[in-house]
């Protein structure tokens, strides 16, 4: 089993530096949940490039039902640090069970 689908995300977050602190990541709930007992894959890409920063994607807590997902954009270099905040861009999703 295969799904899509695409969002609209942006950042008016500072940069996630806290592991498991996932109360600023957006929830996606797939069209059709996976069946119970599935290990679920997901691979979400930037579309568009609409802010000069490159956009990291974070996933988390991906399952049959859904996962979910923010940006952190990606530091430069050690003196050039991002704030974590990002314009919004279309993130297309493709979901599989392996």
């Amino acid at each position: 089993m295969i799904q899509t689908g695409s969002l609209q995300l942006s950042s008016n977050q500072p940069i996630e530096t806290q592991g498991g602190d996932t109360s600023t990541f957006t929830r996606v709930t797939f069209p059709t949940p996976f069946p119970a007992g599935s290990t679920v894959v997901v691979v979400a890409q930037t579309q568009t490039f609409n802010g000069p920063e490159t956009p990291g994607i974070r996933l988390h807590d991906v399952n049959r039902e859904g996962f979910l997902i923010r940006f952190n954009e990606l530091n430069l270099n050690a003196t050039t640090r991002s704030d974590g905040r990002h314009v919004t861009e279309t993130v297309g999703w493709i979901a599989s069970t392996v």
